[in-house]
């Protein structure tokens, strides 16, 4: 299964390890030594050109930077989609 991160943007859902207000999570100076570590590997992806408001990192260490609220994001990741 995968969610829908913005944009044209699929992560897949068993690869995700987190999903992270971008605003609460980016004043820590660990957090932001990983955002530049990732963005030093090319491992951002910023998937729309509005707003952050969260940030979904996976098992490979790609951060997705994206418009929707980590909420909505959770919201989808619990959903259950039934294959007809």
């Amino acid at each position: 299964m995968y969610l829908h991160v913005g944009g044209d943007y699929l992560v897949r859902k068993d690869k995700i390890v987190g999903i992270f207000d971008i605003e609460n999570t980016s004043i820590g100076k660990a957090t932001r030594d990983f955002f530049r570590r990732c963005e030093e590997n090319k491992n951002v992806i910023n998937v729309s050109f509005d707003l952050p408001r969260s940030f979904i990192l996976d098992n490979d260490d790609k951060i997705y930077i994206s418009p929707i609220s980590p909420q909505t994001l959770l919201k989808r990741m619990n959903q259950k989609t039934w294959d007809k």
